[in-house]
């Protein structure tokens, strides 16, 4: 039976802890918090009596219950007065030197029997732990912010904690309300080691000037569905906080992918922390201040007359699969005349029949009258030739991942599309200059990236050579516009930008299960409800497929020859065995297909 905690200690009461004193306040337990000096302790009190009343407006908490709650906290300046307590939370600065100091104090206040728990994010709770008499009761117990609302809970065992004191403890963050998940003592923990090597290279993507921060950000909440996009998370986080996170676990792991980038250190340097002091990545209308306010990087609309744009009319869309179909379908909704061009007649229709089923399924949904449904269907039309494309002012490809065969249809393009017409690539992961120089016109080719189903996401990845005009890019954006879509620019370097970003990020959680340091339920739990994401790393692997996550892995190695990106072994194995994900019925889980 798992022990009760009557009386729980809070040492730190800055916003993380004042934060868990209210959760553990909540459930009925008394706590002692304890901070430096009586400001602290006011400012502690203050946030607490903050965050309450909020949650009473918010109809969270009722006048009776709120009121309890705060009776329920006592402040105090000495750790002394932690004799009482059956456990004690750590939840000061991340820094090994103040919290073994702490650590130390505590072992010689507290009963024997007392558990002891850091809420380090980074640090090692081995290393905390041997400062005390009692390493054995030391674990981690690490919540995130804001605590209240987040209900994930890392909870951190060393080779010596007592397999009772990590039972006791997740019992005790069930009774939170927290949903815990029991893992070893490494860098990063589960969340903190995906999620901060994934910032780490956006602020490396961002220093590089390979897209701007607004870019950046939106590719990823619209290409992927993040809550917030990484530049915007780290000025959340704060600069100075990612970077002693990152450091600490450079320190430990020597991955050179959690190495700070360099922008980090010199936006520390020059005072640009985040929302904390006002401006970070972006600028704030204040000390964190949430809301962003225009500042010298800010884009500015171009006057229409000074970007020239080549007129586009009619849409020629190659390929009759699921982003094919799509594709058309999005431009025939928006009144482009649309050309499918298929292998053969029967592809053909079996395009077109898709396109219908798509607009019956709309009309069935109230989403789309009768009438423009049929009109929809009425401006697609399907060919086999490619001679059918000739008048088509922008062409899109949308046929298999494989080079040989986009080059051989933008071979087949630049014979007979009419001058002046833009050439697109839909690809993923290949280099879009390929496609281009298998064109007599380079400068009219660049890369669409539309996301799958591309009639519902939002995001297109406008992705221009070293070759392609300006007027061309500037078509694309504008297009990607009229249609409804957003898009971003960026360079043509493998992974563009959301590949680039989510495909190390899926990677490197399949190293940490192929270590055995947590199994695939529990990383998945851990980024879901530890950071806000739509989909655990497996769950999205087994949908996106494991040939195609390890192609586009294969790509980004090949492409930038760190060790960092280089294919875990066991998504090979996987692949091999014919472990494909969702549509093979088995990847990481089995479906039973």
């Amino acid at each position: 039976m798992a022990r009760e905690f009557g009386c729980v200690g809070v040492v730190g009461l800055g916003t993380m802890g004042a934060g868990i004193a209210e959760v553990v306040a909540r459930t009925g337990i008394r706590v002692i918090g304890v901070e430096l000096d009586r400001d602290c302790v006011a400012r502690a009190r203050e946030h607490l009596e903050h965050s309450t009343e909020r949650a009473r407006s918010g109809g969270k908490l009722d006048e009776a219950a709120r009121a309890a709650l705060l009776d329920r906290i006592t402040y105090t300046t000495s750790l002394a007065d932690l004799a009482d307590a059956d456990l004690v939370v750590e939840a000061i600065p991340e820094s090994l030197e103040l919290k073994a100091r702490v650590f130390t104090e505590l072992e010689e206040v507290c009963r024997p029997d007392v558990i002891l728990c850091s809420n380090t994010s980074s640090l090692s709770v081995t290393e905390i732990g041997v400062h005390t008499g009692r390493p054995g009761k030391v674990v981690g117990l690490h919540f995130f912010n804001p605590a209240p609302v987040l209900r994930l809970v890392e909870i951190v065992r060393t080779v010596v904690t007592e397999p009772d004191v990590i039972a006791d403890v997740e019992a005790f963050a069930r009774k939170l309300g927290k949903e815990p998940v029991v893992i070893g003592d490494r860098a990063g923990f589960i969340a903190n080691a995906l999620l901060f090597g994934y910032l780490n290279h956006a602020a490396s993507m961002y220093e590089s000037h390979y897209a701007t921060r607004e870019d950046l950000d939106a590719a990823m909440r619209l290409g992927c569905g993040y809550p917030m996009g990484p530049l915007a998370l780290l000025d959340l986080i704060g600069l100075d906080t990612a970077y002693e996170i990152l450091e600490t676990m450079y320190r430990q792991s020597r991955n050179r992918l959690h190495a700070p980038a360099p922008i980090l250190r010199q936006m520390i340097t020059a005072g640009l922390l985040g929302r904390k002091s006002g401006r970070g990545f972006y600028s704030y209308d204040g000390l964190d201040s949430p809301t962003v306010v225009p500042d010298a990087l800010t884009p500015v609309p171009a006057p229409a007359a000074a970007v020239s744009t080549r007129d586009v009319t009619r849409v020629g869309v190659v390929g009759t699969g699921t982003m094919a179909t799509g594709i058309a379908e999005v431009f025939a909704r928006n009144g482009f005349d649309v050309v499918l061009r298929a292998r053969s007649g029967e592809r053909a229709d079996a395009a077109l029949a898709a396109v219908r089923k798509s607009m019956d399924r709309q009309v069935s949904k109230g989403r789309l009258s009768e009438e423009d449904g049929v009109a929809v269907l009425g401006r697609v039309r399907g060919v086999v030739e490619f001679d059918e494309l000739a008048d088509c002012d922008l062409v899109i490809e949308a046929v298999a991942e494989e080079l040989g065969v986009k080059r051989a249809v933008f071979g087949a393009l630049d014979e007979v599309v009419k001058p002046g017409a833009v050439l697109a690539t839909t690809t993923s992961s290949l280099p879009v200059i390929e496609c281009a120089v298998a064109t007599s016109r380079p400068a009219d080719v660049v890369g669409l990236h539309f996301f799958n189903p591309a009639p519902v996401m939002k995001l297109v990845e406008v992705v221009s050579t070293i070759s392609s005009a300006d007027d061309v890019v500037a078509t694309a954006r504008a297009v990607c516009q009229r249609v409804g879509k957003h898009p971003v620019h960026c360079a043509d370097r493998a992974g563009f930008i959301v590949n680039a970003l989510l495909f190390p990020y899926l990677n490197d959680a399949v190293k940490m299960l192929e270590a055995h340091y947590a199994d695939a339920d529990d990383i998945d739990t851990a980024m879901k409800v530890g950071c806000g994401l739509p989909m655990g790393p497996f769950e999205l692997l087994d949908v996106v497929g494991l040939d195609v996550s390890l192609a586009i892995e294969r790509a980004l190695y090949y492409e930038f020859r760190d060790a960092g990106f280089a294919p875990a072994p066991l998504l090979e194995h996987l692949v091999t065995a014919g472990r494909l994900g969702r549509k093979a019925g088995k990847g990481f889980r089995d479906y039973g297909v």
